[in-house]
């Protein structure tokens, strides 16, 4: 999700031109995903941007991104989060009066309010970005102090969200600002050059030496200085931070991971804290909700890992709004449209928006007046253009084909949703509904540590499950969603027959197959009332021989039924999606490469399904 690099320099130090240092850096950056680029550089006294939507090599052609000008040049490639993908909305983006260029990774979770504030005073913008708001910011705060470190380091104070950005002046044109929160940002020496980028691929090229920029610092760099402060104004001696990287460039491109799915595995924190951040004020939710109070009915639609998500959402409403949805898998919507109508709501859930089974769901359900509400990880793609109202994740590119951090993000953005309904339809007091909200805003740490604490169990329990043919993942409520999810990634790349399906129904049929050493792997929501209901259903299985792996949290009162365990902190059972899922995600992973396959190619399987 989006890729920076800024690139400041002294006459005849650098390989190439500054210039075409950011433009190799930008196409390091491509794994990241994007749909527009630009560059900005400080030239002649003047700053200078070219930028626009499309592919790195088109807009080359188009615009010659790599011919910029100049010793001090900064670059980006934008995924869209908020305003569509557009020459307009791609980064870098300029203040008032043109002195001034930014370009930024994250959100500005609060950039309507200081948007009006500036619009209020006099400024006036380009774009629908959250961006913008900062090189306006920096402007007006110039005009107090007239000292542009003190502006910088005030608006990065005045902004809340998760941001890396770099910001360039021709105030002063031999400086590089930046300012770094939740979003990746490095710091890349040279000799009479230095380097800032969002990834190391970027600066691979040029210099190994590196210091990993920390939440809450912000400076600048110039070709020959670095200087570095804390959120708190304390001087940071960044010396002490510099190490050398001995990774090759293609293992820079997966970050140091082996695959791109283990990579994704653990962007899940960052990934639901941008997600979380983005929701909060999102006016997209009250606009649904207003549908859903409104809607005789209402359907929720998605295929594959979407679908559990969607599947969970719909035990969420019965349980904390009291309101029947109806879900269904996309590719069945024959099965369901026809006794729809214009007072009813489809909700569609799909992690690129272009797949095809939702997308021929949408549309049958459109013919007969149902509106629409999109959720997805991709602005502007097809499902959110023909929706009514879209409302998206914010998990950034996912490249492994077997989703992982859609899984976690879709189950944010649906909970909130699930709670703003119950709130608003007096299903939940207020208190009650601010707590669960507080709940998924500690889903990020929380899944970091779940993440920390699963892997090496993970990683044991991969010997045994290399040797197994089948597997049952078993839970109740509103865990069934997640041992569906949980089979699905053993089937998708291990190639293990992996079954899921409500505990309580193993004794009408599933149980036969039980025999000695028979893994079982149980989801374990933290609540009393199942963990209760599912101690009978782990007993059955036990009597039969059966090898019991409980995901639960770590104070269940089943540990001592469970041959392993994979603890979850104790938390709210309403993140019960978004915990219990990255152990049998990790599961999964290392079975697939202790049985020597690829878990980023699962064969037969693509990414984006758009046929049907």
């Amino acid at each position: 999700m989006c890729g920076i690099i800024g690139v400041v320099a002294l006459l005849g130090k650098t390989p190439y031109s500054p210039g075409v240092m950011v433009y190799r850096g930008l196409l390091r950056l491509e794994y990241r995903g994007y749909d527009s680029a630009g560059v900005a550089s400080v030239v002649g006294g003047c700053v200078r941007v070219l930028k626009g939507k499309g592919r790195i090599a088109d807009l080359e052609r188009r615009i010659g991104l790599s011919s910029i000008e100049g010793l001090t040049v900064i670059g980006h490639t934008r995924w869209a989060t908020h305003g569509t993908p557009s020459d307009n909305n791609a980064h870098p983006h300029i203040d008032c009066s043109g002195r001034i260029a930014v370009v930024h990774n994250g959100i500005i979770q609060n950039f309507r309010e200081l948007k009006k504030m500036l619009i209020d005073k006099g400024h006036v913008f380009r774009s629908d970005t959250d961006t913008e708001v900062f090189p306006h910011l920096v402007e007006e705060l110039y005009k107090n102090t007239n000292d542009l470190f003190k502006a910088f380091r005030k608006a990065v104070e005045m902004i809340d969200g998760s941001y890396a950005l770099i910001m360039i002046s021709s105030i002063e044109p031999d400086k590089i600002f930046f300012a770094k929160k939740d979003s990746p940002l490095i710091i890349g020496l040279g000799d009479g050059f230095n380097i800032l980028a969002s990834d190391i691929p970027a600066l691979l090229e040029y210099t190994r030496r590196i210091i990993t920029v920390r939440d809450g610092w912000l400076g600048y760099v110039t070709p020959t200085s670095i200087y570095v402060e804390d959120i708190r104004g304390g001087v940071v001696d960044w010396r002490k931070y510099v190490r050398v990287v001995e990774w090759s460039l293609e293992d820079a491109t997966r970050g140091g991971y082996a695959h791109f799915m283990l990579k994704e595995i653990h962007e899940q924190p960052r990934a639901l804290k941008d997600t979380y951040y983005g929701i909060l004020h999102d006016i997209a939710v009250d606009e649904t909700v207003k549908l859903m109070l409104d809607a005789d009915k209402i359907y929720v639609t998605a295929a594959g890992t979407s679908f559990h998500a969607s599947y969970y959402f719909s035990l969420l409403m019965n349980t904390l709004g009291k309101r029947l949805v109806t879900p269904f898998i996309a590719s069945e919507y024959e099965s369901y449209y026809l006794t729809a109508s214009d007072r009813d709501l489809l909700i569609v859930v799909s992690q690129s928006g272009e797949t095809m089974d939702a997308l021929k769901a949408l549309r049958a359900f459109k013919d007969r007046g149902v509106r629409v509400v999109a959720v997805s990880n991709v602005v502007d793609s097809a499902i959110p253009r023909e929706s009514n109202i879209a409302i998206y994740t914010r998990a950034g590119p996912e490249i492994g084909v077997a989703a992982t951090k859609t899984f976690t993000t879709q189950s944010l953005v649906l909970s909130w949703l699930a709670i703003a309904y119950a709130e608003a339809s007096g299903s939940l007091r207020k208190s009650e509904a601010d707590k669960l909200r507080e709940w998924l805003g500690k889903s990020g740490e929380v899944v970091g540590k779940v993440i920390s604490r699963s892997e090496p169990v993970a990683k044991r329990l991969a010997e045994w499950f290399r040797s197994i043919g089948n597997a049952y993942y078993l839970s109740r409520s509103i865990g069934v969603p997640v041992a569906m999810e949980g089979a699905l990634k053993l089937k998708e790349i291990a190639y293990i027959h992996a079954e899921a399906y409500p505990a309580g129904e193993s004794k009408h049929g599933p149980i036969a197959l039980v025999e000695e050493e028979f893994p079982v792997v149980f989801t374990i929501p933290n609540r009393e009332d199942l963990e209760k209901l599912l101690l009978g259903n782990i007993q059955e299985m036990k009597a039969r021989g059966a090898v019991i792996i409980g995901v639960a949290s770590e104070n269940t009162s089943l540990s001592d039924q469970l041959d392993y365990q994979f603890k979850i902190p104790d938390t709210h059972w309403i993140l019960t999606p978004i915990t219990h899922i990255p152990p049998q995600q990790l599961l999964a992973y290392y079975t697939a490469v202790s049985k020597g396959y690829d878990p980023d190619k699962p064969r037969n399987l693509a990414k984006t399904v758009t046929v049907e």
